[in-house]
């Protein structure tokens, strides 16, 4: 097992090999000169994620500017080497045409004998993770960066050529499992949008004749504000409350994971209290803040509402709750708020008199509950996929652990 202090476990006994020993370079790249357009283009963190390469994410460099500039070779490991979130990230480089990398990148060039699919299967393991993690620092503007010495210095198991690619493709096999997984969500993802468009994006078209009959939001529910916690009475019986801000509703559903209370009178508490399928929108915020809604459950009852997020109660015999939450999140929902939002500095808005006057589609009840339903299958389908896509990564970095640790060294090295 090596020094744990310099490298990655490692009970396969295999040789051991200090980055720097099995690179032919490793180095940061220098600062790129960009221009609108050139046929050399320049790495940047962007570039590197855990998908893979992106050479679309890559800006256009001065070709006049090459001399001295570290130019990328495929079959080099690029590794994010600066700022937080995206530090000691990594990827093998595959691309046609001209790159080179700028000083956030450290390419990593191995010698003969070594995979760089290897190095970065090193790297991205969690142990590899950890060892980059620590051995970070800040840098001259406060921004966090990897030490390329330590870098260098960092040990890694150097199994034969034949061992290493037959890790490599045990591993490539789950992975093609994962796009297979991935490319089903994103057909679903597009179903599912193909569904809500044909059901709502001609319901209202600003200055178009509308599909289905429209009625403003008033005139099909009961819009309410919600709780301003500066205005609290401060006499006589008071409840401690849990209430909704806008960080708790998302797109599509509420997360109760980080709750707040408020002190409230039984009046108040009366007044704001939320009913199942009640629908939640915010005020505000960000552009992607607004209008963002989701509907009530009832899993915390009493529940009150916060004053930026508006309550909204459907006539049921009118309105499916679903339906609304649905349209509100649609292509034609969003242009409403975007048309009617108010813009400050840094922030963004709607009120509930515009709230009110949003114009809504009305088809009949059983119109609204299939259009729900049909969305509902696909969330469903969607949901099981995701789950399946979790397990599946799960499954491949304890994989790589189980690989490195010795414990399925028989199925990988044996033969």
């Amino acid at each position: 097992m090596s020094d744990s202090s310099l490298g990655i476990p490692n009970l396969q006994n295999w040789p051991e090999m200090a980055l720097a020993d099995i690179c032919k370079v490793l180095r940061r790249g220098t600062a790129p000169s960009y221009v609108s357009a050139s046929s050399v283009r320049a790495i940047g963190q962007r570039c590197v994620q855990d998908s893979g390469f992106h050479a679309d994410k890559a800006r256009p460099h001065d070709s006049k500017l090459l001399e001295g500039s570290l130019i990328a070779e495929a079959g080099d490991v690029l590794v994010n080497s600066t700022g937080s979130g995206t530090i000691g990230r990594s990827c093998v480089f595959r691309a046609d045409g001209h790159f080179i990398v700028d000083s956030h990148i450290t390419i990593a060039r191995p010698r003969e004998g070594i995979d760089p699919e290897w190095i970065n299967l090193m790297i991205r393991s969690p142990w590899g993770q950890r060892r980059l993690e620590s051995h970070c620092f800040a840098g001259s503007t406060n921004q966090i960066e990897l030490s390329r010495h330590q870098l260098a210095l960092t040990k890694i198991p150097v199994p034969s050529w034949g061992v290493q690619r037959r890790i490599i493709a045990l591993l490539d096999s789950l992975s093609d499992a994962e796009r297979g997984i991935a490319a089903s969500i994103a057909k679903l993802r597009s179903v599912r949008q193909g569904i809500i468009s044909e059901q709502f994006s001609r319901a209202y078209a600003e200055g178009g004749s509308p599909t289905s009959r429209m009625r403003t939001l008033d005139s099909l529910a009961d819009v309410g504000g919600g709780l301003t916690l500066g205005g609290v009475s401060s006499g006589g019986t008071l409840l401690e409350v849990p209430y909704l801000r806008v960080a708790n509703v998302q797109d599509g559903f509420v997360s109760t994971l980080e709750m707040k209370s408020v002190r409230v009178t039984p009046g108040d508490m009366e007044r704001f209290r939320l009913r199942r399928d009640d629908v939640l929108v915010t005020e505000g915020g960000d552009f992607d803040k607004v209008g963002r809604g989701a509907v009530w459950d009832g899993r915390i009852d009493p529940c009150l509402n916060q004053n930026h997020v508006f309550r909204v109660r459907c006539d049921k015999k009118f309105l499916d709750p679903h339906f609304l939450n649905l349209y509100m999140s649609s292509a034609a929902g969003r242009r409403y708020f975007l048309r009617v939002v108010k813009q400050t500095t840094n922030l963004a808005s709607i009120n509930s008199s515009q709230l009110k006057a949003m114009p809504i589609p009305c088809p009949p009840l059983e119109g609204q509950r299939r259009t729900v339903e049909l969305v509902g299958s696909c969330d469903e389908r969607i949901a099981q996929e995701e789950g399946e896509l979790a397990k599946l990564r799960e499954l491949k970095v304890g994989l790589v652990d189980d690989l490195l640790s010795g414990r399925v060294a028989v199925a990988v090295a044996g033969g």
